[in-house]
């Protein structure tokens, strides 16, 4: 069945929900989203209730809100609620999930070149550790991570893969069904980087076959700054122990021993943002309402109406990779640093921001960039904003040296 994108209608009700679409075109989503005014309601509301009766006191009042995170948030990605943990950010998220592994010397993590570089200095953190090998697989044609390749590089020493689902510096989407599938034949750990998919494209991980999966509130989720999540399925829970526990995700039973929680709960910390879980949960039930098929559907094409203006720019050289692509358009003008530009948008009042090779060291040098401007559309954004954006760009390429 093909699910259509959404109305007019709803991008009229997504913008009227989102006060800041009336300051400027905010084309950095993939840095953080627009706030969302009902998740922004919920945090300001919560925060005032704990200054009038106390953070605890507070904290027990909201307890079904508290709780409608984890509903919300497993029927995002296709999860049980249990199987959802509440974290500070996704890097934490998927740190937790990382060092809950077990690596043995001679063990062998395998990744791809859209790799996170926080997740990259995991692995040559482990490596230095334990011991363990680092196996980068290469792209392939289409700029997405090579399945056949990917395959030969499993040895009966594989422990993990790992994967970036949407890299931060480009508009590529990598094929993680398609991924999981050859890592539940050969019977090893899979873990998804979500940082960057979880609110953009619709998630499942009974479709993607990992048993973990990191996201954050503050991008495509327009959640509050200082929330993310993750997700571990219960077939793996017995194969993880916790980096660290406390007495939120343990039980002290005597002076030697210690019993963690049932659920993925057993990777969350007592003292959390409370306010910030309310927020999420908010923001996450709202794109749930819209469809996030629908949702997915919107970015993904003004993602491609961008890339095709992109090509009729003088001078505009495009980035993105991948026979999938999202709603983040990575480019560069000739004859000026991606940092000009983006500072050259910013005075018509357009946010993009700049991807830069620190964030992409097993990439982006590979293809000679030293860094790229990123502009990430969300469902609420505009094609007439799309228009306007290129006009700001036609008119700093009438001002910008050509090499």
């Amino acid at each position: 069945m093909i699910v259509p994108s959404l109305s007019q209608q709803d991008v009229e009700l997504l913008r009227a929900d989102t006060p800041g679409v009336g300051q400027l075109i905010h084309f950095n989503n993939a840095g953080t989203g627009l706030a969302l005014q009902t998740s922004l309601h919920a945090v300001k509301q919560h925060l005032d209730l704990e200054a009038k009766i106390g953070g605890y006191e507070a904290a027990a009042s909201a307890k079904a809100e508290l709780d409608g995170f984890y509903t919300a948030l497993a029927a995002l990605i296709g999860s049980k609620p249990h199987e959802i943990a509440y974290v500070e950010n996704a890097t934490r998220a998927w740190d937790m999930a990382f060092y809950a592994i077990d690596f043995r010397e001679g063990d062998r993590i395998v990744t791809g070149r859209a790799e996170y570089v926080s997740n990259y200095v995991a692995f040559l953190q482990m490596k230095r550790r334990k011991g363990i090998k680092i196996d980068i697989v290469e792209d392939d044609a289409d700029g997405q991570i090579d399945l056949k390749q990917l395959q030969s590089a499993i040895t009966p020493r594989t422990r993990l893969i790992a994967l970036t689902h949407i890299p931060t510096f480009s508009g590529l989407i990598n094929p993680a069904e398609d991924v999981g599938e050859i890592a539940r034949k050969a019977g090893v750990l899979y873990l998804l980087d979500a940082c960057q998919s979880a609110g953009q494209i619709p998630l499942s991980v009974s479709e993607i076959g990992c048993q973990m999966l990191s996201g954050t509130g503050r991008k495509y989720l327009r959640g509050p700054r200082g929330t993310g999540f993750l997700y571990v399925s219960d077939q793996v829970l017995d194969q993880l122990d916790p980096p660290f526990v406390d007495l939120q995700s343990a039980e002290w039973i005597d002076e030697k021993t210690y019993r963690l929680v049932p659920g993925a709960r057993r990777f969350e910390t007592w003292e959390r943002y409370v306010a910030g879980q309310i927020g999420l949960g908010v923001a996450t039930t709202y794109a749930i309402g819209f469809g996030m098929e629908r949702i997915g559907n919107r970015i993904c094409a003004l993602g491609a109406q961008l890339r095709s203006e992109l090509k009729g720019i003088t001078g505009s050289n495009l980035h993105d990779k991948g026979a999938r692509k999202g709603g983040i358009v990575t480019f560069t003008l000739e004859g000026e640093p991606a940092e000009q530009t983006k500072s050259r948008l910013s005075e018509s009042s357009i946010n993009v921001s700049v991807s830069t090779a620190s964030s992409a060291r097993i990439d982006l040098p590979e293809r000679g960039l030293d860094s790229v401007v990123r502009a990430s559309l969300h469902a609420y954004n505009t094609e007439d904003e799309i228009e306007l954006f290129v006009k700001a760009l036609r008119r700093i390429g009438e001002k910008s040296p050509r090499k």
